[in-house]
């Protein structure tokens, strides 16, 4: 299998598959035998095992056996031909015969495990898990006819699809629930949901009037009436915009670790805090914080948190097989704990020497309380032959069972919003990126290409030439990202691109003092456009509108001063009342 010809070791256990219906010969129960044994080892071994002392597989072998697997399993369920053999043994019922057949079972979970490690430290070439000859065409129009084999492979093995190809299919599967839920809403004669929220208090009051809505309607349209911190209307309800902003703000406040909803691990991603319960209602309040961050994900906002992987595996439910493993992922949680997991997993002397029991004490607000690993386990000495136990329990109750109520509570809200079916489409990474948009540098000239100008400013404007130049020359990759959050409240450019940001990236000439623009006049158009101004306005900074994704710019007279002034703006940021 290793030194061979893949693809013939590929073909010639399908061919397996489907000569020996039963499983019973030598050849099939030793294929079951090592994947299952395979399957087992990789639930225990640590990075340093598998990595550096590459025990009891080399590195190249693990590359080689998750090449096979892939390919097999694909095969297996996407193609109805091995060369001339067909995997069809009833033709009816041939994909269910082929999910209960225990050859197929073994190596689908090896092949998830080994997925899983490499999702979590990669050690396969790029586009590895693609299956490059699969068009992906035809493989979403055969998801979109509801074809079973391509449903199972989009919702078991996504990786074989492009993960830009698979953010199109999530978005479409938003798109069209939102036009069936809007066709019943109009059906059924009801009004979009409005809310009178307080600056001063937007998570309480945000709290108050839509924790208790069902799925179902915060997937409609919420409007949001605003009262500023003077305690005075703000003019209008928002057209969308405010409840970008409203949200955005519910999410930046929920998740700030001073108020002990969530803490950041070693790497500054957020987690529940095992002491939130402190607050009160705080199961409700974790319930409510999924519910926007699913509508963040539904309306396709980005939002500028990171998550823990682990926390992310929950939600998309990673963590439901029996060969998932907490210790993997503890390092990214407490990276003191894994190191001592891990010297007493590889420790040679005698363990009484540690003096460990199956239970593990905590400091709770200045009370120390003993949880047990296992039913009496403070009475159960950690020995060389349960070791492997001690250090997996440990691991599990630290990133679950500590938390596991604010989860259950979390998961509920969000998946009232995203259903669980879409986010078996991507690993952990993949939905952050669909969280919190892409990692890499704004790309300018598509950022351009989908930008829209107000007031009298076009492409070829002087002061929107210079605008693009500086962006390009004079700021730095953090400066341009700098430079989107200030526009957008979000630093990274969405998965799909600009042309998929909402509402749409706009500009627009400003030429009144303060906040008093009242938008586009056909005597300001006409100015902007001539770019006729009676004076510099250089006391004047950029503003935004975030709601809107719109950048306000004066018409500056000289390049050096839009620079400086931009510059500024987007260091100190800005409020985001609307004006």
């Amino acid at each position: 299998l290793v030194a061979g010809d893949i693809e013939s070791a590929v073909n010639h256990y399908l061919q397996l598959f489907v000569s020996d219906k039963t499983q019973s010969s030598a050849e099939s129960l030793s294929f079951i035998v090592f994947f299952e044994s395979a399957t087992y080892l990789m639930t225990i071994l640590d990075d340093y095992e598998l990595f550096t002392l590459e025990k009891p597989f080399q590195v190249r072998q693990l590359i080689s056996m998750a090449y096979f697997c892939n390919l097999f399993i694909f095969r297996s369920v996407w193609e109805k031909t091995v060369g001339r053999h067909i995997l069809q043994s009833v033709k009816y019922h041939w994909l269910n015969d082929v999910l209960r057949n225990c050859t197929f079972n073994v190596v689908l979970g090896f092949l998830l495990l080994i997925y899983s490690r490499d999702c979590r430290r990669p050690f396969v070439p790029k586009d590895f898990w693609l299956m490059k000859d699969l068009k992906s065409s035809v493989f979403l129009n055969e998801v979109n006819r509801g074809n079973k084999k391509a449903l199972f492979i989009i919702q078991r093995i996504p990786h074989v699809i492009p993960h830009r190809e698979r953010i199109k299919l999530f978005r479409k599967y938003v798109a069209s629930e939102k036009a069936s839920l809007a066709a019943a809403r109009l059906f059924e004669d009801q009004m979009s949901v409005i809310i009178t929220i307080h600056r001063a208090r937007i998570v309480e009051d945000g709290f108050r009037q839509l924790s208790q809505l069902p799925g179902r309607i915060l997937k409609g349209i919420v409007r949001v009436k605003f009262i500023n911190e003077q305690g005075l209307d703000e003019p209008g309800i928002d057209q969308d915009g405010v409840f970008k902003e409203f949200l955005e703000e519910v999410i930046k406040n929920i998740f700030d670790p001073a108020l002990n909803l969530f803490k950041l691990t070693s790497e500054g991603h957020l987690y529940p805090s095992p002491t939130s319960y402190i607050h009160e209602n705080y199961l409700l309040l974790f319930e409510f914080i999924g519910k926007m961050l699913g509508k963040a994900v539904y309306e396709g906002i980005c939002v500028d948190i990171l998550l823990a992987s682990f926390f992310i595996n929950h939600l998309i439910g990673r963590t439901a097989s029996k060969y998932h493993s907490s210790i993997d992922e503890l390092s990214s949680l407490d990276a003191d704990l894994y190191k001592q997991l891990t010297f007493i997993k590889h420790y040679e002397g005698d363990m009484n020497d540690l003096g460990l029991t199956f239970a593990c004490d905590e400091d709770i607000l200045g009370e120390v309380v003993t949880h047990e690993l296992r039913p009496g386990g403070r009475t159960i000495p950690v020995t060389k032959e349960n070791k492997i136990s001690y250090v997996h329990l440990m691991a599990h109750y630290r990133m679950f069972v500590q938390i596991k109520d604010q989860i259950a509570a979390f998961m509920r809200g969000f998946h009232a919003i995203i259903s669980p079916e879409w986010l078996r489409m991507f690993s952990a990474d993949e939905f952050q990126r669909l969280l919190s948009g892409d990692t890499c540098d704004i790309d300018l000239h598509d950022l351009r290409k989908h930008t829209q100008y107000f007031g009298g400013f076009h492409n070829n404007h002087r002061v929107i030439v210079w605008l693009w130049e500086i962006l390009a020359n004079d700021f730095s990759v953090e400066e341009r990202r700098l430079f989107l959050k200030f526009v957008t409240s979000c630093s990274k450019p969405p998965l799909l691109g600009f042309e998929y940001l909402e509402p749409p990236f706009s500009i627009r000439c400003v030429e009144v003092n303060d906040d008093e623009d009242e938008g586009d006049t056909l005597g300001s158009v006409i100015r902007g456009f001539l770019a006729i101004r009676k004076e510099d306005p250089v006391s004047r900074l950029p503003t935004t509108s975030t709601c809107f994704n719109l950048l306000k710019l004066p018409n500056y007279h000289r390049k050096s001063t839009l620079r400086d002034k931009l510059r500024y703006a987007i260091h100190c940021g800005t409020g985001f009342e609307l004006s």
